[in-house]
């Protein structure tokens, strides 16, 4: 069973719906034991950093999403889910993340003249990795966001794209995953990259 973290942001259902496709069950939970029992988590997001973190302190979820990670069973964070894997993030002031990835979380720079929020497909650049097993050379992604992760270990990133510069759109350590794009809104490939998760 596959729990999607409900702390109140996020496109939930779409995420859970993709599961349901693929033939998996997904259950949307804010139930600290039901993501304890889970055999796979999914911590999605869209939104702001510190309202994510706050909104996972008030549900007292912090606790077992770390238990989660420990017991070594595969979570994936998804788009803000990403972010919040890292040490800290400066979205409209500096707040402290899980920690559980080394880095930080900045804003896209504007004097790139980049569009800001970066949003719509751009190309999936990625290495050798379980969850990207069986994906099209070159595969597409979508993207909705205006802030980006900067992990401070090189091996750590599996997947960047060029958004005015090279950005870092995918983290896997050990069993902790993460993607900045949105696999649910991605169509074929994906869906193939969460079929890879659920499979891990």
């Amino acid at each position: 069973m596959i729990a999607i973290v409900d702390y109140g942001m996020g496109n939930l259902r779409s995420v859970q719906k993709a599961f349901e496709y693929l033939g998996y069950q997904a259950v949307i939970t804010q139930d600290p034991q039901v993501i304890l029992n889970a055999s796979h988590v999914v911590l999605p997001g869209v939104g702001a950093f510190g309202d994510a973190i706050r909104n996972l302190e008030k549900a007292g979820l912090i606790d077992s999403i770390y238990r989660v990670v420990q017991d070594g069973r595969p979570f994936l964070g998804i788009c803000l889910g990403l972010q919040l894997l890292f040490e800290r993030s400066y979205e409209g002031g500096a707040f402290k993340g899980l920690a559980l990835l080394p880095g930080e979380v900045k804003r896209l720079p504007e004097e790139l003249n980049i569009k800001i929020p970066h949003m719509g497909w751009n190309e999936l650049r990625y290495r050798a990795n379980p969850i990207f097993e069986g994906l099209d050379d070159p595969c597409f992604v979508y993207f909705v966001h205006s802030y980006y992760v900067e992990p401070r270990v090189s091996e750590h990133v599996i997947g960047t794209t060029f958004y005015g510069m090279d950005i870092t759109v995918a983290v896997n350590k050990d069993n902790i995953y993460g993607l900045q794009f949105h696999p649910e809104k991605s169509g074929a490939e994906g869906l193939k990259m969460l079929r890879n998760f659920a499979r891990l």
